[in-house]
């Protein structure tokens, strides 16, 4: 461990020594590859879901046999693009000096492609011509049957998969399903943030990939483990944190990972020895501060309905009940049909999150730090 490293992480992945718990859900994803099966792994962004796949490929290291390649298809518009990161991750994967990196590199010059890397990070660019749309499907498949050629196991993880419903060609799923099924040699890890669209692509019988995947929910690290967690990493560093210090933290961040460690982060930052609960809300007021301006946009962005109804599931915390004329009077929302569709206007935005693991619905901000913000300000 580096003891010059801020161990609460905000973005990305080192090693397992800053990577809290999931043991349920790296056995499960261990059981899903050894059996043969593709998972579908749905979780709402920012829950750790990517450093739960970084995990699991740090599992696979230790067996030899089984290699491991990630893809983020977000930014990813048409199967093209598609075909460019899947192309790009490969060689990232395998680099041209590797025994499968100089194959690869041999199959991808009959593709006429122009390969540069970033100058910065290192990571492989890769532009391809084609001609004709046929063109791009046939290459779709030669980078499949490739990976298959090599007769070794591989786990292949695309992030933020229901990114392909909005791909303009057609059929774009059971383009994919028709290949993806003929492999022996490859999982699929299918990981998605839009509960909705990756809920309907596995889960519905005229879909492609229906009931092909085994499904896998990321909800919230248990408490007691989270609490572990960070008091093992501040007392590793000397410092002290009071017991309703951790609570506060929880609390404040709703156990959603990233703004767990996003405020854990900054108060190690401190340099503070002694962490009480003057500590933590110290820092959480310093961390919205600095957010203010980024919030004021979404203001420009929405209706002032929509901005109402905003304030209304903050200063609630959480709102299970949306059509209530308890709530609808207090906040002034008009009818429950109104309240109903700006509620579904800020889901589709990604701004309200609906908690689709409880009993009954639950909705709350998205943005933690947005919603104790807007809670605060109004």
């Amino acid at each position: 461990m580096n003891k010059n490293l801020n161990p609460f992480l905000i973005e990305g992945y080192i090693s397992k020594e800053y990577f809290c718990d999931r043991q349920q859900e790296l056995k499960t994803l261990h059981r899903n590859v050894k059996n043969g099966s593709n998972t579908t792994l749905i979780s709402p962004r920012k829950m750790g879901k990517s450093g739960l796949i970084m995990r699991y490929f740090d599992e696979l290291l230790v067996e030899n046999d089984v290699q491991s390649i990630y893809v983020d298809i977000f930014s990813s518009r048409s199967l093209h693009d598609f075909i460019k990161l899947m192309a790009e991750a490969i060689l990232l994967k395998f680099p041209e000096k590797t025994t499968i990196g100089k194959k690869f590199m041999k199959m991808l010059k009959g593709l006429r492609p122009l390969i540069s890397f970033d100058p910065f990070t290192g990571v492989p660019q890769i532009q391809i011509e084609y001609h004709s749309p046929q063109e791009i499907v046939y290459t779709l498949q030669g980078l499949f049957a490739f990976l298959e050629e090599q007769n070794t196991p591989i786990v292949i993880a695309i992030d933020e998969f229901q990114q392909i419903c909005e791909y303009p060609e057609k059929n774009v799923e059971a383009l994919l399903r028709t290949h993806i099924q003929q492999l022996k040699n490859i999982q699929f890890i299918f990981c998605g943030s839009n509960k909705s669209m990756m809920t309907e692509m596995f889960t519905h019988a005229k879909r492609p990939f229906f009931a092909c995947t085994r499904l896998l929910y990321l909800d919230k690290i248990e408490s007691a483990e989270y609490e572990k967690f960070i008091r093992h990493h501040f007392e590793t560093h000397k410092k002290h944190i009071k017991n309703e210090a951790l609570t506060a933290i929880l609390d404040l961040t709703k156990i959603h990972t990233f703004y767990t460690q996003n405020l854990c982060n900054y108060i190690f930052a401190t340099k503070t020895n002694n962490i009480d609960i003057n500590t933590v809300r110290s820092a959480m007021a310093a961390i919205l501060k600095e957010s203010e301006s980024y919030f004021f946009q979404y203001r420009q962005l929405l209706t002032p309905d929509q901005w109402n109804y905003l304030i209304a599931v903050a200063k609630e915390d959480a709102v299970s009940q949306v059509t209530a004329q308890k709530f609808i009077a207090k906040y002034n929302i008009g009818t429950p049909a109104n309240s109903r569709r700006i509620l579904k206007a800020l889901i589709d935005k990604e701004l309200i999150l609906e908690n689709w693991l409880a009993e009954k619905p639950v909705y709350q901000i998205y943005d933690v730090f947005l919603s104790r913000w807007l809670a605060t300000k109004y």
